[in-house]
């Protein structure tokens, strides 16, 4: 701090120079950017990260549902994660006939659920046909808002009738 005189008062003032300033805001900068993540939960799940992790599997799996047509390949959920699922046959828009190969279980992070809507159900399953339509059921198009992610921040995934994939509202 330094302390200076006003030539025609016979005053002082007393205030911080710009370098102390900037230095403190510094230290202070570093110092909230190590200390603060250890005062955070680590285990709490963006739902937008979340979300952007269930539209690229949804998003590879109706890829190769449109890229293999004597394939039929099915996203499954359950309550403790979901796994892609290749089936050998189809029948109209669901999969049908012997598992052909599954991939691993992707587990959910804890205090994180997937649900279908409507309903809610958080044990359910997405076909997707050649024209890469998803379909939880036999004539359940799934349009619009489809998937409810809840999580820290709760979001939602949208599958438009024509099979657009995208963050739901």
């Amino acid at each position: 701090m330094k302390t200076t005189a006003v030539p025609s008062s016979g005053k002082y003032q007393f205030g911080f120079s710009l370098v102390e300033l900037v230095v403190t805001i510094l230290l202070i900068a570093i110092l909230s950017a190590t200390a603060l993540p250890r005062f955070m939960p680590s285990s709490s799940v963006s739902g937008y990260t979340m979300r952007d992790e269930v539209i690229g599997e949804l998003r590879r799996t109706q890829l190769m549902a449109m890229n293999n047509a004597d394939r039929c390949y099915r996203l499954n959920f359950t309550s403790g994660g979901y796994q892609l699922i290749h089936y050998a046959g189809r029948s109209g828009n669901l999969c049908t006939g012997t598992v052909e190969y599954s991939d691993k279980l992707q587990a959910l992070p804890s205090d994180t659920s997937l649900s279908l809507l409507p309903g809610g159900n958080q044990s359910f399953f997405l076909d997707f046909n050649r024209q890469g339509q998803a379909y939880w059921g036999a004539v359940n198009l799934c349009a619009g808002n489809c998937i409810q992610i809840t999580a820290d921040d709760d979001t939602k995934v949208a599958i438009e009738s024509q099979g657009y994939i995208h963050a739901g509202s």
